[in-house]
């Protein structure tokens, strides 16, 4: 697995996650969604992506799109 697909599987999780806890906890989880949304479009201008960082320092060879 590269530091992309790791990055959209996180990515995923985190939204489904999100879901599933706004449904049987609190909607304010949805706020969670939002993050997750909002950090994707800023990620996708300046390359600039918390969760990349994370893992490239877990070892995760690098990808295409997070170098």
């Amino acid at each position: 697995m590269n530091l992309d697909a790791a990055v959209l599987r996180f990515a995923g999780i985190v939204v489904l996650a999100s879901v599933l806890l706004s449904i049987y906890v609190s909607p304010w989880w949805l706020a969670l969604t939002i993050f997750a949304g909002l950090n994707m479009i800023q990620a996708s201008f300046t390359g600039f992506c918390p969760a990349a960082m994370i893992f490239k320092k877990l070892g995760v060879k690098p990808g295409n799109a997070f170098r």
